[in-house]
């Protein structure tokens, strides 16, 4: 099973990365001014991951393909790495289905 890792950037904000079973990470978030801001964001991948429809699927302007997790009320709650094809984009979202529901969360 994934994990949520929490850790503080060099400018004092917290953020989130989702990481896979092989450490990958899969979804990472914003900044947030606080840690229980940033748990909530945590909450909220949990709470959207399994619905396709709060993914947006996007291309670069370098012409890489990548994801946007929302929640329901359209607000972006975490970006995906880059991929070279679309195939690479609906894998991750799968593995973003698979392992955020049942996530253990750890700060770093």
């Amino acid at each position: 099973m994934g994990k949520f890792e929490i850790s503080k950037r060099s400018n004092g904000d917290y953020q989130f990365v989702l990481k896979a079973d092989n450490g990958q990470i899969i979804l990472s978030s914003q900044g947030y001014a606080f840690k229980s801001s940033c748990e909530n964001g945590i909450n909220s991948v949990k709470n959207n991951a399994p619905d396709d429809s709060h993914y947006e699927r996007k291309k670069s302007s370098d012409d890489k393909f990548y994801f946007i997790l929302k929640a329901g009320n359209g607000q972006a709650i975490g970006a995906s790495q880059m991929y070279e094809a679309a195939a690479g984009v609906e894998k991750g979202i799968q593995s973003v289905k698979d392992n955020a529901p049942g996530a253990e969360i750890v700060e770093i």
